[in-house]
């Protein structure tokens, strides 16, 4: 069966032709035309990934990945208009996974897609039965889910993605760009300030302390570290 991908746009054009090129690649396609409408459907069924744009009726593309992430982890694309970096930056804050910028190539759309679909499938596939602990924090590397003192935290797909690399590496410490190329891709067109927002974001939701971390730490500002 192939991956369920719904695709939430008010420009109905922009809707059909994505819906077009990802149903010739054999996926199953869903749509949505406002806000509201995304979340209830993204409530009703499990989607393998989200696209999202910022700009929709009733409900704008921040309010809805905030209202999904409060009930599930999907893995979501924002599109968001080209050159507006503060949009970018609060979709990683609201919880979006990664951006695309419009106009974009539809290429672009399905390379994306594959990429996020191709780590989530290889690390569960190749982490199979596999617990790593450290401390007070436990990593189930085939369900792809931490625990702090017994509690689930609800992590998003990249936020899990940057913890398993360095909880994997203990004291070995990785720059924004070794872990932006390592966890986004080598042709991801972002900036380092997409790995400080997931960093920070981590934190907040792993540590008591995120100004003062347990084991997420930053070394002479530039370098980021999981101290075991």
């Amino acid at each position: 069966m192939g991956k369920k991908v719904l695709v939430v746009d008010d420009e109905r054009l922009i809707v059909k032709g994505i819906r077009f090129s990802l149903e010739q690649e054999g996926m199953e396609v869903d749509t949505a035309f406002d806000g509201e409408e995304a979340v209830e459907k993204a409530k009703e069924k499990e989607y393998d990934i989200i696209l999202l744009d910022i700009m929709l009726p009733k409900l704008d593309g921040l309010q809805v990945c905030q209202q999904i992430r409060e009930f599930s982890n999907v893995p979501i694309i924002m599109l968001t208009a080209k050159g507006d970096d503060m949009d970018k930056i609060m979709g990683l804050e609201y919880g979006a996974d990664d951006y695309i910028t419009k106009p974009f190539n539809i290429l672009e759309v399905k390379a994306r897609i594959k990429a996020i679909m191709r780590r989530t499938v290889s690390q569960s596939g190749s982490n199979k039965e596999m617990i790593l602990e450290a401390g007070t924090m436990k990593l189930d590397l085939d369900e792809r889910r931490v625990y702090i003192e017994e509690k689930e935290m609800n992590l998003t797909s990249k936020e899990y993605d940057v913890l398993e690399l360095l909880a994997k590496n203990a004291n070995h410490v990785y720059s924004r760009e070794k872990l932006l190329h390592m966890v986004w891709g080598v042709d991801y067109p972002g900036d380092v300030r997409t790995v400080d927002v997931h960093i920070r974001r981590l934190r907040e939701k792993i540590e008591k302390n995120p100004s003062e971390p347990k084991f997420v730490h930053t070394k002479w500002g530039v370098v980021y570290y999981f101290k075991a």
